[in-house]
Formats: C-alpha cells, structure tokens, sequence
C-alpha cells in the first residue's frame, strides 16, 4: 500500500517595497496595453497625436454678485461684507498698510454717508450682543477675533437683521 504525504507550503509574505515593485510592474503591463489600444483606436486620424495635449482651463475669476438687500443699511453691511472678503481683515486699527480693515473700517469705506455708517455699526452692534452680550464695542470685539471669519459671519447677520427690519 502506497502512502501519500501531503506537505504544506506556507504563502510568501512580501514586504512593502516587494510588494510595490509587484504593483508598479502590474500597472506598467496595463499602461503599455492601453497605449496599444489607444493607437489601434486612432490609427484611422491622421493627425492624432500619442498623446494628446490638453490646454489647461482658464482661472475663473468670480463676478459680482448683485447685492440680495433692497434696503441701504443691509446693502451697506453687505457691501462691508465684500470689501472684507476682497481686501483683507484686521485688528487694531480702521485700516492696514496693505489696504486690510476692521468691521468699522470696512463699513466707513462702503457707507453712503457717516450716518449711515453710524446706523450700520448699531446694527452690528446689536447682532454681536446677541450671542455675545458682554461686548461692550464693536471695535473691541472685532480686536478680540482671530481671523475674518466671525466677522464676516456678524456683518451677514447684521445684514439680515438689517434687512428683517426694513432698513
């Protein structure tokens, strides 16, 4: 009687850089039948290229949006909003060297009028002191930010508020 003997082999563990050689070597195989099929596919065009160049997209610039308030002091503040967003925020003065502003600044800059610039800054005012009832100015608060995004949030939701109540 014949007896049998099974052994067993125990599967190759690969380490990293075996394991990328044996992908790279996998994908270079499909590259190379891709680039065959690409050229059976044109040879019919006579001016087809290997590999055909693509022209870059043109940067898209933004455009302005028309201001969604019919109201001055929300329009102001909407303005304020943009000016913020296009030339720069800052703290600790109406206006930087490199042409940055704080919430005031920007809202001076964008105001018909000093009274309407009084009226928007009220209305700001009041929309900080809603989630932050200690802020005693709004020069203040504005110092005590980090970065524009708080507020360009404000003057949004004084623009609202602004808005809301016709103004």
């Amino acid at each position: 009687m014949a007896t049998v003997v099974q052994s067993r082999v125990e599967p190759a563990v690969l380490d990293l850089e075996a394991q990328l050689a044996l992908r790279g070597a996998l994908m270079d195989g499909k590259l190379a039948t891709a680039a065959v099929a690409f050229e059976v596919n044109t040879a019919h065009i006579a001016s087809a290229d290997p590999i055909p160049e693509v022209a870059a997209p043109l940067p898209l610039t933004p455009a302005t949006a028309p201001c969604p308030y019919p109201t001055p002091i929300a329009a102001t503040l909407h303005r304020a909003r943009l000016r913020l967003d296009a030339g720069g925020w800052c703290t600790g003065q109406l206006r930087d060297e490199q042409g940055a502003r704080c919430l005031i600044g920007s809202i001076r800059a964008e105001a018909p009028s000093r009274g309407a610039a009084d009226d928007a800054c009220v209305l700001l005012l009041e929309a900080i002191r809603r989630d932050f009832p200690t802020t005693e100015t709004v020069p203040s608060w504005n110092d005590n930010q980090r970065d524009p995004r708080m507020p360009a949030l404000y003057l949004d939701r004084a623009a609202e508020l602004a808005h809301a109540r016709g103004l």
